[in-house]
């Protein structure tokens, strides 16, 4: 279709989406009250910043701005666009009391045994790797297509610092955010109980998206 022929509409905006369970939905192993700051305060406020760079971005492509700093605007996009996304996996990587935690089955199951050693292990060096992120982030595990790997890694900010192209299959929120109301300074014991919540079947179908 030629160029004139397409209809200029723009850059879409983006919505916030619904938790997967009641806001009370994770206790007694994250507060009601962190997850109302979390969802309700946090990830609300990222995705409400970035449909405010959207704006400014068609503002940019209509002619309507003519000055403005686009790699400013790109790097802030990047960080709140990513924060919803990261965000949206955390809530549905985790499941209530009686529906998470556990161990995985499956075929992730078996990757994590045959890579790892067993369940305690990978749980340990994931847990390890969360607790030694020095600042603000992610502990994160990733599937690389490439060679079959289940890969742990951080990710520092909202920033992606890991190779293209490896899916996310587990996350974990490490701000402050996520667990000081309750927990205080003590982010290991937030991540003790975290794994109390974690959603294997959710992770489990992520992973499944990618083998083939």
């Amino acid at each position: 279709m030629a160029d004139e022929q397409i209809q200029y509409k723009g850059l879409k905006k983006y919505e916030l989406p619904p938790l997967p369970y009641k806001i009370d939905g994770l206790e007694p192993y994250i507060s009601k009250d962190i997850v109302d700051v979390h969802y309700n305060g946090h990830h609300k406020g990222y995705v409400n910043t970035a449909n405010s760079l959207v704006d400014r971005l068609n503002g940019i492509i209509k002619g309507d701005i003519t000055s403005y700093d686009i790699h400013g605007l790109i790097r802030n996009m990047t960080f709140n666009l990513s924060g919803d996304k990261l965000h949206t996996m955390y809530w549905n990587n985790m499941a209530p009391e009686g529906k998470g935690g556990s161990t995985p089955g499956g075929k992730l199951a078996d990757m994590i045994t045959e890579q790892y050693g067993s369940f305690d292990k990978f749980k340990k060096i994931f847990t390890e790797a969360a607790n030694s992120n020095p600042g603000t982030g992610w502990a994160v595990l990733n599937y690389d297509k490439e060679n079959g790997n289940l890969q742990i890694m951080t990710v520092e900010n909202h920033f992606m610092n890991h190779l293209a192209e490896m899916p996310v299959i587990l996350i974990v929120d490490e701000f402050e955010h996520a667990y000081y109301l309750q927990y205080k300074n003590k982010r290991g014991d937030y991540l003790t109980n975290w794994w109390n919540l974690v959603n294997w079947d959710d992770a489990e179908k992520r992973l499944e998206k990618h083998l083939q």
